[in-house]
């Protein structure tokens, strides 16, 4: 009869200690293992979906699934959008065509500009642009956003405003421009510029109202000779560049606040672009459309300042000490209204009614912006020291 005692151990007899030591460094090992197979898999794993993947940058967790690409459309809407949407449809690119022979009937585009759609009446459209856009054309052209061409005719411009009014047929226009007020406008306040940049059509620029009343002095080349005067403009930081001109600035309310002209074209200059205040700007378009020209005040005289004059030039037309400001008459024209008038050559012209002669381009400003063609005005004069009051009645010319 066998006993199996050395395979059996009595319950109630202690383990040894050694035994406990060894089985503790086996778990031990097994942990510090798994804990390296983890890491080393982990990142196959999460990238199979079967783990959480952990975002470094916070301290949320975020589960992924499998890779879903979304289209996402977002409405956007502002009064900007609104405007450009009011308007842009009536801003058109102006084409000057020219011809090198005027027997063969050939043009080629001399250049491009903007304009404006304002006015839709029976068979007719009428649009507003730049004289200089149309200057020297001998077709002119306007294209719509559609890119479709008509012929234009022009009714009339004016050098000294820059404006010219072209008429189109009407059955290509789909919408009209209305006109704001430009003495309302704000230092600050949110404008855009629509035109036909670099032939680029419907170009949309935004920025704000730099100066509200800028006056800005202007040379221009007339068909009466060279003119000086402060022209009174909107200064904008909207970007203004070749073939905007003729162009539309435009307040948050889609109205048509200003007609861009103007742009400091130096290099070191960025954000400076002028605008002609549509205030300033309607009652001349609306001459041009019905009259085909603007008639304003002529006096017959070619004049010099005051202060352009020489000392010895002063002492000879014996100026008094006390009189600091005016023009001389430099000449004047046979049979004009200052000849009438008495006016002579040398004649120190320091007063108009109430207004008191500065220099040269003060008095241009003041003539061709408050007086009117066929007015009676007093003229004070300075002749050789003595001062004399002679009546004159203006009158008219055509400055194209």
């Amino acid at each position: 009869m066998g006993y199996y005692d050395s395979h059996y151990s009595d319950p109630e007899t202690p383990k040894s200690s050694g035994n406990r030591k060894g089985w503790f460094w086996s778990g031990l090992l097994g942990a510090i293992i798994g804990i390296i197979v983890f890491f080393v898999l982990s990142p196959f794993l999460a990238s199979q979906g079967w783990l959480p993947s952990y975002n470094q940058n916070n301290a949320s967790t975020q589960v992924t699934g499998p890779t879903t690409n979304k289209t996402v459309n977002v409405d956007v809407h502002s009064a900007v959008i609104d405007a450009v949407n009011k308007v842009s449809p009536a801003v058109v690119a102006v084409i000057n065509m020219q011809s090198a022979n005027f027997f063969d009937n050939k043009y080629t585009e001399a250049g491009i500009g903007s304009g404006i759609v304002y006015k839709k009446s029976g068979d007719y459209a009428y649009v507003v642009t730049n004289n200089h856009v149309v200057e020297g054309a001998n077709k002119v052209e306007v294209r719509f956003d559609d890119q479709t061409k008509v012929d234009a005719e022009l009714l009339g411009k004016d050098s000294l405003y820059d404006l010219a009014v072209l008429r189109i047929p009407a059955k290509y226009v789909k919408v009209v421009a209305s006109f704001g007020n430009s003495d309302k406008l704000k230092l600050g306040e949110p404008v855009v510029a629509i035109g036909n940049p670099l032939g680029f059509s419907g170009t949309v620029t935004q920025g704000i109202v730099s100066s509200a009343n800028r006056s800005i002095q202007r040379t221009v080349q007339t068909n009466g000779g060279q003119v000086n005067y402060n022209a009174q403009v909107i200064q904008t930081d909207a970007a203004i560049n070749p073939g905007n001109s003729g162009g539309a600035l435009v307040n948050l309310a889609g109205q048509v606040v200003g007609i861009n002209s103007l742009k400091i074209a130096e290099t070191s200059v960025e954000g400076i672009g002028f605008a002609i205040p549509i205030n300033i700007a309607t009652p001349v378009i609306n001459q041009l459309e019905t009259k085909g020209k603007i008639e304003r005040p002529y006096l017959g005289i070619s004049l010099v300042g005051l202060d352009e004059l020489p000392a010895s030039a002063i002492q000879q037309l014996k100026v008094p000490d006390n009189v600091k400001g005016g023009i001389v008459v430099t000449a004047v024209s046979p049979g004009s209204p200052a000849q009438r008038a008495g006016i002579k050559e040398g004649d120190l012209i320091v007063q108009i009614d109430d207004y008191k002669v500065k220099n040269y381009v003060d008095f241009s400003t003041y003539l061709y912006t408050n007086l009117k063609v066929g007015q009676k005005v007093k003229v004070k004069v300075y002749r050789y020291g003595k001062l004399k009051t002679l009546e004159m009645t203006l009158g008219g010319k055509v400055f194209s």
